[in-house]
């Protein structure tokens, strides 16, 4: 059986897939913040979701990157968490 590893990199080995992956880089950033300010709380989704006044699912989504969500979302999951969101601009690297 393979690992989601292992899995995951024979995947981006097809260039289209990369692609789409790499497309989506931003999305992932995000969810992993969230994931991250959360478990730095100790906190389950459903206790994120009651304290934003939302459900566990909604939670969950946001926490899937599949879409990017509002800033206003993102602020109001950092005060769930006991956190405040902080937003830059960074330049990319010239290549």
């Amino acid at each position: 059986m393979k690992t989601l590893k292992a899995l995951k990199l024979e995947m981006l080995d097809d260039a289209a897939t990369r692609a789409e992956y790499d497309a989506m880089a931003d999305e992932f950033t995000i969810a992993r913040e969230l994931i991250a300010a959360r478990a730095r709380a100790g906190l389950s989704q459903g206790e994120v979701a009651q304290r934003m006044g939302t459900t566990q699912s909604a939670v969950a989504r946001l926490e899937s990157g599949k879409r990017p969500p509002s800033m206003r979302t993102v602020e109001r999951f950092a005060q769930a968490v006991g956190g405040h969101l902080v937003f830059r601009i960074e330049q990319q690297a010239s290549a």
